[in-house]
């Protein structure tokens, strides 16, 4: 069975390991990569979209990336227990014509008993940003 460092129940310590891996693997943009810390059965609400399955979450973050060009993501704890983290993000991007943008969002992970996330609940909201304005580089 596949594991994925740190596993619950979660200490103040791993939680905040686990929240870095997870903004680590996001910014290499690396679908692949990035589906393998969810379990085969994943379970997403992203904005609006429902998403089911770590083969639905590669699909989903290739079309992601060649919409939102050099994303930058970073990602803060906001709470934890158990096998549950909490967390607030902030990204910014690029689309095809040059605008950026920066994302603001929250998220609830919760992770099964190997460490692996079995649900993302994900609320974001965009806003234009000058590239001059950008935070992330």
């Amino acid at each position: 069975m596949t594991q994925k460092l740190p596993l619950p129940p979660f200490t103040l310590e791993t939680a905040l390991i686990k929240v870095q891996a997870g903004e680590d693997a996001w910014n290499t943009r690396n679908p692949e990569k990035i589906a393998m810390a969810y379990t085969v059965d994943t379970e997403w609400r992203n904005r609006d979209q429902l998403i089911n399955g770590r083969e639905a979450v590669i699909h989903f973050l290739q079309g992601k990336w060649e919409k939102e060009l050099d994303y930058r993501l970073k990602k803060e704890l906001w709470a934890y227990t158990d096998n549950r983290i909490a967390v607030r993000f902030e990204y910014e991007y690029h689309n095809q014509k040059g605008e950026w943008f920066r994302a603001y969002g929250n998220e609830n992970w919760e992770f099964d008993e190997n460490g692996l996330m079995r649900k993302r609940y994900a609320s974001i909201n965009d806003v234009a940003i000058l590239e001059a304005e950008r935070r992330l580089l």
